[in-house]
């Protein structure tokens, strides 16, 4: 359906690094790959993950620059069946102890990948192991925020958890497949505000007619930032309240 989250990207120094990485520990497989002059994208995601399923998108820009991750992302989440089975068994493998499963109140853990991208593990019962449960991100305002998902992309409460300090709200499309991948938003009650960084991104969603789709995103008044025709056509781009990217595909 349109508008299913088709993909997130992160930036990598090191592709050889971060590749070793997910098709290490997560039994990834290269879905897709673009070498282009400056850069190389490449899509990722389990071997037996639903159509439904989002990919991770790697990109590498081949002129060796380093990046701030700032904190206006938070984490993609993967999924598994048994939490604690899973983090030891990537301690086993050498990944780095970031925040284990008794930490997190059993719930769930993070490690993290070579670049620093945090990465959440969480216990679900559908879904191919390791594959995108959700992306989260931080958002200024909860109410601007859920209403920029609800009238841009049509997306419903997929589950919330309010918290004295803070609020995390998931949203995806109401008939999205149980494998789609949602968007966690983070609100912190305390008035903060955000940094972007440049190691985060996009996310991107699947549409079925890149103009049409576009226009009606236009219509819903989000921000004109890169339009199909800018883009050869391929796909587009636009910003959210806060200034997160999102790539129409």
């Amino acid at each position: 359906m349109a508008f299913t989250l088709d993909h997130v990207m992160m930036r990598v120094e090191d592709l050889d690094e971060a590749m070793e990485f997910y098709t290490g520990h997560f039994g990834y497989e290269e879905k897709s790959r673009w070498d282009a002059d400056t850069f190389t994208n490449v899509h990722l995601g389990p071997a037996d993950a639903g159509e439904d399923s989002a990919t991770l998108e790697l990109t590498y820009n081949h002129d060796d620059r380093t990046y701030d991750m700032g904190d206006a992302w938070g984490h993609i989440a993967v999924r598994v069946d048994d939490v604690y089975d899973a983090y030891e068994e990537l301690m086993d493998a050498g990944v780095e102890d970031y925040r284990d499963p008794d930490s997190c109140g059993g719930r769930y853990a993070f490690v993290k990948d070579p670049d620093g991208h945090e990465i959440e593990i969480v216990q679900r019962d559908h879904g191919a192991r390791w594959s995108l449960d959700h992306t989260m991100m931080r958002v200024e305002d909860a109410a601007e925020a859920l209403g920029y998902w609800l009238r841009t992309f049509e997306y419903e409460h997929a589950g919330r958890w309010e918290a004295d300090t803070f609020a995390n709200y998931f949203m995806k499309p109401e008939d999205a497949g149980e494998e789609a991948m949602s968007v966690e938003l983070t609100y912190n009650y305390d008035g903060r505000s955000y940094e972007m960084g440049d190691a985060w991104g996009h996310l991107a969603v699947r549409v079925d007619d890149l103009e049409e789709d576009w226009e009606a995103v236009l219509e819903r008044e989000s921000e004109d930032y890169r339009d199909p025709e800018s883009c050869d056509f391929r796909y587009a781009f636009t910003k959210d309240q806060d200034g997160h990217e999102i790539e129409l595909v």
